[in-house]
């Protein structure tokens, strides 16, 4: 039988190590995977994840490297695998873009393709990204560099072959108007349909030899290679149609996991690339956020903030770092990552409100020996009527309530119901108050403790496809099996996460979220003032960041706020808002910003700081 869920990751390039954005796709496929392994079985699930090893990028790698493109594809490759194991990927399959089963499908897509007229040959100039492996137009370039990287380009001009892209855009804006959902957030799908309103441009699917020769042949014309992205984008196809050990693969992908950074070239070229070769595309399509740095800048090589996953899973463990990831990122929204706030969080969930539940636990049933009371009764029964209304989920509905975020893909939402109830149960032990010397001893408060373990279990269950490592952990210290049937088996002592002390801040630095009193007078040098936005835009190459045109009364002012994701820009116009106006103006994504307007709440769920009746643009805030 067919698994019933296929889930797939791009293919990463094979030229570098993993990085943060990597490493956060795999670990996000990997926990959708063993939540829908846990809800609906094992044989119900296949996950697919990979490398990309041809094109112009990989064979400058390994020439840098004083290799042959095999034999760097073949070294990097055991890196890539070596750090999956280590962060806990249970990937079903992982396929290489240099195995003969792709490359064998691949060519029979080029033929099928050819023989229909959809490729043909012509001579083409264009503006070419050696990291995007990508030409562009003129009209594509910023400011002379390629429009995704803000890279280098080379003018390039030869004679390739063309896959006739533009006969199928029709489908494809008729495809996503009969599936509104086959993009997701919502809000990718506007940008798709966005691109999808200019005209496409047939895509170029070849490369000579006499350029690069590291690619899979074109099979009609022996002086060509494959463009990298058409070679790549078949992969997930291949691997249905030769998966591992005979194992029963269904296409089309249920889900198919990117960064919002190839949303084009998955959600445009891919779709109609199979629709052409008369084969379905996939189900949905998740295009996840950036992790972000300082300045609201993304991660990358290229502006120095470069996350090693290796590194921090070595130094906090890999299920801490997955733990953060899965929790910290609004699936489909950017987010922001520092080692501070990470240590916080493992601090914050892990060691005090989960691992500190069990070490309670634990010490209180070695206190009172309450394994020696028979049961009878329910801990729901005894303290449920106390408790907040979200001590509910340990009751009876938790696993159905992270099960429809799971399915909704929410695992942050899911994670976050999960301790609630940790919490919950949590203040329950203070209600109860067991410690006390003879109510520990009753038999009521027994049953409610060796009940709370049952929740605790459940719990441990449910963070499993988060933690893998530390739950088993966790269920193994509640339960063990014996011949008798499954016993209690809590022993004090044993620390889960043990709390991590932050290294010694330079003087003057802060610890999130820790308060700083200030004086009147250090107020008062604040200049907040109130300014009506006359124009905004949205700055290019960030979906977080709009540029405001901010009316002061005396001046008008340019300010970029991160506002995007909860007030379009044609909200902003006409808007009364409040601003910071002698902050030191800095430079975000190349927008001079000499202001910061106010908000509250937390993103992506902004409200506008602004007054209650109307007053002169530039009024002081006293």
């Amino acid at each position: 039988m067919a698994p019933r869920f296929y889930l797939t990751t791009p293919l990463y390039y094979v030229n570098d190590e993993p990085h943060l954005g990597h490493a956060y796709t795999t670990i996000l496929a990997d926990v959708l995977a063993r939540y829908k392994r846990l809800f609906y079985g094992t044989d119900s699930v296949h996950l697919l994840t990979g490398l990309d090893e041809h094109g112009q990028k990989v064979s400058r790698a390994a020439a840098k490297a004083g290799l042959e493109p095999q034999q760097h594809c073949d070294r990097m490759a055991s890196l890539w695998i070596d750090v999956w194991e280590k962060l806990g990927i249970s990937c079903d399959d992982f396929i290489r873009t240099t195995e003969q089963r792709h490359v064998d499908v691949v060519t029979e897509i080029l033929n099928r393709l050819y023989q229909q007229g959809d490729i043909y040959q012509k001579e083409y100039e264009g503006w070419y990204s050696v990291y995007e492996e990508r030409f562009f137009t003129e009209k594509d370039l910023d400011h002379g560099k390629d429009p995704i990287g803000g890279r280098p380009v080379e003018k390039i001009k030869e004679t390739n072959y063309f896959f006739r892209m533009s006969n199928y855009q029709n489908w494809l804006i008729q495809h996503y108007e009969k599936h509104p959902d086959a993009v997701l957030p919502s809000f990718r799908m506007n940008e798709v349909k966005g691109f999808l309103r200019q005209p496409l441009e047939d895509l170029c699917i070849s490369r000579p030899k006499s350029r690069l020769t590291w690619g899979i042949p074109i099979p009609w014309d022996e002086d060509y290679v494959t463009y990298v992205w058409f070679d790549a984008l078949i992969n997930y196809y291949t691997a249905t149609k030769f998966p591992p050990e005979a194992v029963e693969v269904a296409w089309p992908a249920d889900i198919h996991l990117i960064g919002k950074d190839i949303l084009t070239t998955h959600a445009v070229f891919w779709p109609i690339m199979l629709h052409a070769a008369g084969i379905d595309p996939p189900r949905h399509i998740l295009a996840h956020g950036w992790w972000m740095a300082r300045d609201d800048a993304k991660m990358s090589k290229s502006t120095g903030e470069v996350v090693k996953p290796l590194e921090l899973a070595d130094k906090y463990g890999p299920d801490a770092f997955r733990f953060f990831l899965m929790r910290e990122m609004v699936l489909g929204q950017d987010a922001g990552f520092s080692e501070e706030a990470l240590v916080n969080r493992i601090n914050a969930d892990l060691a005090n409100d989960l691992g500190n539940l069990y070490s309670r636990l634990a010490k209180l049933w070695h206190q009172f020996e309450w394994g020696t009371v028979p049961r009878h009764g329910t801990y729901y029964d005894y303290v449920g009527k106390q408790l907040p209304e979200e001590f509910g989920y340990m009751a009876s509905s938790l696993e159905d309530l992270v099960r429809k975020d799971i399915d909704a893909m929410r695992p942050h939402s899911a994670i976050e119901k999960i301790f609630q109830a940790v919490r919950a149960l949590n203040r329950s032990i203070e209600i109860c108050e067991p410690w006390k010397e003879e109510r520990g001893k009753s038999a009521s408060i027994a049953n409610s403790m060796m009940d709370a373990f049952d929740v605790l279990y459940k719990v441990a269950e449910l963070l499993e496809p988060v933690m893998p490592v530390k739950m088993a952990e966790l269920k193994s210290w509640i339960y063990q099996d014996s011949p008798a049937g499954r016993v209690m088996s809590p022993q004090p002592g044993r620390h889960l996460f043990p709390r991590i002390k932050l290294e010694k801040r330079p003087q003057g630095a802060k610890l999130q979220d820790e308060t700083i009193e200030i004086t009147i007078d250090e107020f008062n040098r604040l200049d907040i003032r109130v300014g009506v936005v006359t124009a905004a835009r949205p700055v290019k190459g960030t979906d977080k960041l709009l540029s405001l045109e901010v009316d002061l009364g005396s001046e008008r002012r340019q300010i970029v706020a991160g506002i995007a994701e909860t007030y379009s820009h044609d909200q902003m116009i006409g808007r009364r808002i409040v601003v910071l106006t002698n902050l030191k103006p800095v430079k975000l994504r190349g927008e001079l910003s000499r202001g910061m307007l106010l908000a509250a709440g937390s993103e992506p769920e902004l409200a506008l700081l602004t007054t209650d009746r109307e007053v002169p643009p530039g009024s002081k805030v006293i």
